[in-house]
């Protein structure tokens, strides 16, 4: 959003159904990375000491991860495919996750099933009212502009509200972060756990 002829800038709010079954599988793996990341809420993490090759996995992991954040930051160099029981809502490259891909086949359906549950209560939180994402951050970016004493530059921000153990704000891209879903419906900390991240880009 800006004024005519002024700096422009995108905030993308969502529970995306591709990130939140990449966190469940994450879990049920017991996948370290991104380790700063806290768990889901209402789902039992998997030692990550059970596995015979975690490297191989990680390393996998870390592109999927990347191709499911920001897929268009991280383009996959040779053709994506749809895994087998995901609702056509995970795809991996073709070539180079056959370790990964035979590790989450059996996860299909309950990480689809805990997805669409968050989702769902993501959206009923929004409520009615469509400008409440808006103001969320319009607000922290005109108070960034006080402080600063200059309009906010340009900007994208992808904003993804997850159902997580621990409140806060983490980086989980370039262009996104994770918010906690409980975070995100207090107003006031909202506000204050944002600003940082306006600040930084804004």
């Amino acid at each position: 959003m800006s004024a005519a002829g002024g700096p422009e800038w995108v905030v993308r709010e969502d529970a995306g159904l591709p990130v939140l079954i990449a966190l469940h599988l994450r879990q049920v793996l017991g996948i370290r990375f991104p380790e700063e990341l806290p768990h889901l809420r209402g789902l039992a993490p998997r030692d990550p000491h059970e596995f015979d090759d975690t490297s191989t996995l990680e390393q996998q992991w870390r592109g999927f991860w990347e191709l499911t954040v920001e897929p268009q930051a991280h383009p996959s160099p040779v053709p994506l495919e749809l895994v087998d029981g995901f609702d056509m809502l995970i795809a991996l490259p073709t070539e180079g996750f056959a370790e990964l891909h035979a590790a989450i086949l059996p996860h299909g359906k309950d990480a689809v099933a805990y997805a669409r549950r968050a989702h769902d209560r993501y959206r009923a939180s929004l409520g009615t009212g469509t400008g409440t994402s808006y103001r969320a951050y319009a607000g922290a970016i005109a108070q960034h502009e006080r402080h600063v004493g200059r309009r906010a530059h340009s900007f994208e921000l992808n904003v993804q509200v997850l159902p997580l153990t621990q409140r806060g704000v983490w980086w989980i891209g370039s262009l996104t972060v994770a918010v906690t879903d409980g975070l995100r419906s207090d107003i006031a900390a909202f506000d204050a756990a944002i600003g940082p991240i306006i600040a930084d880009i804004a």
